[in-house]
C-alpha cells in the first residue's frame, strides 16, 4: 500500500458524553476511490466530518502528509481537502456559477481580485458536472438531482487534491446517480485525486470504488476490495443482514441480494 497522505490513529469521536467512533484506525490509500458503508447512525458522517477537519476528536488524531490536521488553519486544510456534506443550504437567490465560484475562497484573499485561474477552475466544475448551461440559473429553482450536482461543482471547483463526499448520490435519479459515480472515478482515474465517499447502494460502491470500509457501531468490520467486505459473512455481521451475493457479468465485482434481516 502506498503511504497514506490521509489518516486516522486511535480515533474517538463523540457528541457529548455519547462515543460515535472508538479506537478507529483508517490510512486512506491516495490516488484511490474509497467507500465509506454501513448501517444508519454507525459513525460514517461523523468520521467524514473528523477526516475534514470539522469534528475534533475526543481522543486520537486526523494527520495529513504526517502532521495533525489541527495544527492547519481552516484556509490552508481546506486547499488540500474538499468535503460535500449530506445537505447544502438552498443558496437562496444564488445562481449555479455564483455558488461554484465559493468553492474558490481557500485560493483567495478577503480583498484579492478574481483571477483567470478562479475562473478556469469554475469553468472546469461547471463542465464536469454538466451544469455549463444552467450557469445562470437560481440554485434554489433547480430540481433536485441538478442542485446536488451544483454543490458538487462547488467542492471540485476548490481543487483539493482530497474530495470527501456525505452521500453525493443523494436525491439523484438512477442517471445521474451512474454520472457522478463515474465522474468520482475519472476524478481518481485521470486526475489523481484522492475521494471518500458516504455511498449506501452496495453494489454501486462495489462497481465503482477501489476500497471499501465497512463501519459497524463506529469500528471498522472489515475493509478492502469490495470481494472482500461486499461478502455474505460481513454483511451480516455489519448489517444484520442475508444476503446473497453474486458476481457482476460487466465487471466482476460483487453484487448484493438482500434476502433478509437477522437478529443482532
Amino acid at each position: 500500500m502506498t503511504d497514506p497522505r490521509l489518516a486516522a490513529r486511535t480515533l474517538r469521536l463523540a457528541y457529548g458524553a455519547t462515543p460515535v467512533i472508538e479506537g478507529l484506525d483508517l490510512a486512506i490509500e491516495p490516488g484511490r476511490f474509497t467507500a465509506l458503508v454501513g448501517p444508519n447512525g454507525c459513525g460514517k458522517s461523523t468520521l467524514l466530518r473528523a477526516l475534514a477537519g470539522l469534528h475534533a476528536p475526543a481522543a486520537g488524531q486526523v494527520v495529513l502528509d504526517g502532521a495533525s490536521i489541527a495544527r492547519r488553519s481552516t484556509r490552508a486544510l481546506a486547499r488540500e481537502i474538499g468535503l460535500l456534506a449530506q445537505s447544502g443550504s438552498p443558496a437562496e437567490g444564488m445562481t449555479v456559477e455564483e455558488l461554484v465560484a465559493q468553492g474558490r475562497y481557500p485560493h483567495r484573499s478577503v480583498l484579492g481580485p478574481w483571477r483567470a485561474r478562479d475562473q478556469e477552475a469554475v469553468e472546469e466544475a461547471l463542465a464536469l458536472t454538466s451544469l455549463t448551461d444552467l450557469r445562470d440559473a437560481l440554485v434554489d429553482r433547480l430540481s433536485g438531482g441538478q442542485r446536488q450536482r451544483a454543490w458538487i461543482a462547488m467542492v471540485l471547483a476548490q481543487q483539493s487534491t482530497i474530495l470527501l463526499l456525505d452521500e453525493p448520490t443523494t436525491y439523484l435519479d438512477l442517471a445521474h446517480q451512474v454520472e457522478v459515480l463515474g465522474l468520482m472515478e475519472r476524478l481518481v482515474k485521470d486526475h489523481g485525486a484522492t475521494v471518500v465517499a458516504v455511498l449506501h447502494d452496495l453494489s454501486q460502491a462495489a462497481r465503482h470504488a477501489d476500497t471499501m470500509v465497512a463501519l459497524k457501531a463506529g469500528r471498522i468490520a472489515a475493509a478492502g476490495p469490495p470481494s472482500e467486505v461486499v461478502t455474505p459473512e460481513v454483511l451480516r455481521a455489519a448489517f444484520n443482514v442475508e444476503a446473497t451475493v453474486l458476481t457482476d457479468p460487466d465487471t466482476g465485482t460483487p453484487l448484493c441480494l438482500p434476502r433478509r434481516t437477522v437478529p443482532e
